[in-house]
């Protein structure tokens, strides 16, 4: 089983509209939501920040910023790029 970050996207028209502080991140997401939530919370993510829209949905994850991406890889995230991720 692994975890998985994609590359870094500027989101800063999304950012504006939403009202977000951030306007670069990522996508973090694994094999299981089970394993997803174990790493994230080593990375200091709060269980409000997992995104997904319904059970049906498989493109869970949660978005991090710079700064994480690099803990996640530090902590063993496979870096792939966002093909993969949808």
């Amino acid at each position: 089983m692994a975890v998985y970050v994609d590359e870094i996207r500027d989101w800063t028209r999304l950012a504006k509209m939403r009202g977000l502080r951030h306007t670069h991140w990522c996508h973090l997401t694994a094999d299981t939501e089970t394993e997803l939530h174990a790493f994230a919370a080593r990375l200091g993510l709060r269980r409000s920040w997992f995104q997904k829209k319904s059970d049906r949905d498989y493109r869970w994850h949660y978005d991090i910023v710079p700064s994480k991406r690099q803990q996640a890889v530090r902590l063993g995230a496979v870096e792939v790029d966002r093909r993969f991720i949808g």
